[in-house]
């Protein structure tokens, strides 16, 4: 069993957020706690077995996208960022929140090309949207080999292998025809990432001049997986799962800065690479269901993490949504700290690691008040001390990785996206090396 460093009480003066008084920390701030459940069930996967490579948790159908409306007749182009590579892969699309069966028409993978920077079009420019020509494979579902699907009302489809070989960090395009109607669909709000739609059917085309439209979330794509690749050692990949924080937001789009990714580049630059998933949704509740926000962390975890292949540590951040501003005034601290235990629980039943956070800075914000920064100072207080079966094998202390040293219930000015709130690029950078590897 790891020891635990001692934190003295601190004050829950009316104008604190929960941050110590304590300056920015240089060194290192994830600390081991509690007991290991070291049996890592979900270690490393055997060669040629399917691996998580990208991930995003669904959610209901919402405002400010096109998955009210769904899609008649569309073909959709999503490129997202793998963190592990092989010689194949395989897409899983969800219709967790869809009304009726999904028929999905034809489905397509290859490898993205990189646009052309904003304002530099010209001759030999490439289009948003553009995959590498040559590299675009037809997708097939079930052993018959069929072009087309049905994914089930609630359920997830996973399509056949595709042989084509990525390397950790590529870029890959999905593109899915919907001849529809589709009815409203179930979505990744917050992408932070761009999106493409076109009308008709453009599953084999390389330029992406026909993808008019554009958007910036993701629509029944809830994961790639891939086998295959150098025969080595694979430790298990890390899930993290968690709220807008974990989600990406105030991140540049299409820059793939999220804390996640961060970690991810982390792990490879260390010579200790490793699959990182992301399974945070914005606004999300641990102990309350959030609507367009996802179902809450205790209903969600088992489809979205537990549901996993080769995965050997969870990292959890979430809690500002349940707390803040009082606009949840029906969920307390004691609430969230036995919604949390659940969720160590659930992970170490399955073998996992399981890792936590503090809750950062939020003052200035709108979840900025008295009650609030008492009960998120309650809330670090525990992950920082617990001990025992139902506490986290080891924490990441993001509280003091963000703060400001001359004011340490605020975040750092250099880290705030603007609204006080979440991370800008620097921050989510500064929360990945805050992390110490040798605890994941």
């Amino acid at each position: 069993m790891s020891s635990h460093p001692h934190h003295p009480p601190r004050s829950h003066h009316p104008l604190r957020v929960l941050l110590p008084l304590l300056a920015l920390a240089a060194a290192t701030t994830l600390t081991a706690c509690g007991t290991d459940a070291g049996a890592h069930a979900r270690g490393a996967p055997a060669d040629g077995s399917w691996r998580g490579a990208w991930a995003a948790s669904p959610q209901p159908p919402g405002p400010g996208n096109w998955s009210q409306q769904g899609f008649t007749d569309h073909t959709l182009r999503q490129t997202v960022r793998v963190t592990a590579g092989g010689t194949r892969l395989r897409i899983e699309l969800s219709n967790r929140y869809g009304t009726t069966p999904l028929h999905l028409t034809g489905a397509t993978v290859a490898r993205a090309t990189a646009p052309t920077p904003t304002g530099t079009a010209g001759p030999g420019s490439v289009e948003p949207g553009s995959v590498e020509p040559g590299s675009v494979r037809r997708l097939t579902f079930g052993p018959g080999g069929d072009t087309a699907a049905t994914v089930p009302r609630g359920g997830t489809v996973l399509s056949e292998a595709a042989d084509l070989p990525v390397a950790p960090f590529a870029r890959v395009t999905v593109t899915l025809h919907l001849a529809g109607p589709t009815g409203p669909a179930t979505s990744h709000l917050l992408a932070t990432a761009t999106s493409h739609r076109a009308k008709g059917d453009r599953l084999a085309d390389t330029d992406g001049s026909a993808f008019t439209e554009h958007g910036t979330s993701w629509y029944y794509l809830s994961g790639i997986e891939v086998s295959g690749g150098a025969r080595a050692e694979r430790p298990g990949a890390v899930v993290t799962f968690g709220d807008s924080l974990t989600d990406g937001a105030g991140a540049t789009t299409d820059a793939d800065n999220r804390y996640p990714d961060e970690l991810a580049e982390r792990l490879a630059a260390a010579g200790r690479p490793r699959a990182v998933l992301n399974h945070g949704i914005g606004g999300n509740r641990v102990v309350r269901d959030g609507g367009v926000f996802g179902e809450q962390a205790l209903d969600r975890f088992a489809p979205d993490v537990l549901a996993e292949r080769g995965v050997s540590t969870v990292l959890v951040l979430e809690g500002i949504n349940d707390l803040g501003g009082r606009r949840h005034a029906d969920v307390t601290v004691d609430e969230l700290i036995e919604g949390h235990r659940t969720l160590i629980r659930e992970a170490r039943a399955r073998g996992l690691k399981v890792v936590g956070a503090t809750l950062t800075p939020v003052k200035g914000s709108v979840y900025d008040t008295p009650a609030t920064e008492a009960e998120r100072d309650a809330f670090n207080h525990w992950i920082r001390t617990a001990e025992g079966a139902d506490a986290y094998d080891a924490y990441v202390d993001f509280d003091r990785a963000l703060a400001d040293p001359a004011d340490p219930d605020r975040m750092l000015p250099a880290y705030d996206s603007g609204d006080h709130l979440h991370p800008s690029d620097a921050g989510y950078r500064a929360m990945a090396e805050a992390i110490d590897l040798d605890r994941l």
